[in-house]
């Protein structure tokens, strides 16, 4: 009987196929949830047509259920959500808590990715333009389960960000924001590069007096130049045949115990070894760990 007091989720965006990097937050994420007997929940963040793959939504639930990560209820799509998110876009608008911005990236290039409020009192129409959120002069902090405190400066670090881009796509902070809510989301494992996301993200959730998960970001896997493992950067998709060993080969990289007898026992008995035996404690404190150092 699944524990109600925890619900996680995996949100792949179908940018291209899983590869081992997602495999190790997606397992991460798994392992959280079943070793207390919570919900997984999938939810499938394809609020970005022009980036996705033909064909990634499909290959995505295989490899899932290949490598035996099944999930509890209906996967959501994001791209079904656009009337939940355009009711706050609008709301956050009309409050004078968020404005348009019609800055182009040629004129934010010289200021490092930290908005300066070029079009924050000008009043601008919505047509044509994003839509940034009003940042406080605050620092806003949490303690994550295996990185520890971070903290962030919204003014200083990050400045007023989109919540709704000038072509009119949602923007991800909002997005997820909403969607964990919605979906009663208890606890978020992900990469680490998502780290400094958060602050937004907890912000969001103060203003819209929404509940805040509890947060664990797992080291990202990289390549030899430092590059992370991803859809864009020649990440191998995961070939089905594999799954044992890459399983194995992830719950190392998670610093988890691995039985050597498990080396040929089919996906599902790994998982449930795994699941026995899993300590969030083990998780190596570290934003990344270079593939080359995984055996």
């Amino acid at each position: 009987m699944n524990n109600p007091r925890y619900i996680g989720r995996f949100a792949p965006t179908p940018s291209g196929f899983l590869h081992f990097g997602s495999l190790v937050a997606a397992l991460a994420s798994w392992l959280d949830a079943r070793a207390v007997d919570g919900q997984w929940l999938l939810r499938m963040e394809d609020i970005d047509p022009p980036r996705e793959a033909p064909g990634a939504q499909a290959a995505i639930l295989h490899t899932l259920e290949s490598y035996g990560l099944t999930w509890d209820g209906e996967v959501v799509y994001q791209s079904q959500r656009h009337d939940a998110y355009a009711e706050v876009v609008e709301r956050l608008f009309r409050q004078g808590l968020a404005y348009a911005c019609t800055c182009s990236r040629k004129q934010l290039e010289a200021y490092n990715g930290i908005y300066p409020g070029l079009c924050r009192n000008l009043g601008h129409a919505q047509q044509d333009a994003a839509i940034r959120l009003r940042v406080p002069e605050l620092t806003y902090r949490f303690e994550d389960r295996v990185q520890g405190i971070f903290e962030q400066h919204l003014g200083r670090e990050v400045g007023d960000f989109v919540i709704r881009r000038r072509d009119g796509l949602y923007a991800y902070q909002l997005a997820v924001v909403l969607d964990d809510a919605w979906q009663g989301v208890t606890d978020i494992v992900r990469g680490a590069d998502l780290l400094d996301n958060t602050p937004r993200q907890l912000y969001l959730q103060e203003l819209l007096g929404l509940s805040q998960p509890r947060y664990l970001h797992v080291p990202l896997i990289t390549q030899p130049d430092g590059h992370k493992l991803g859809k864009s950067y020649r990440s191998a998709p995961l070939p089905a045949e594999q799954a044992t060993p890459l399983i194995l080969r992830a719950l190392r990289a998670l610093g988890q115990p691995t039985d050597p007898a498990m080396q040929h026992a089919r996906p599902a008995e790994v998982l449930a070894h795994a699941a026995r035996h899993w300590s969030a404690n083990a998780v190596p404190r570290r934003l990344n760990v270079p593939e080359a150092d995984l055996h």
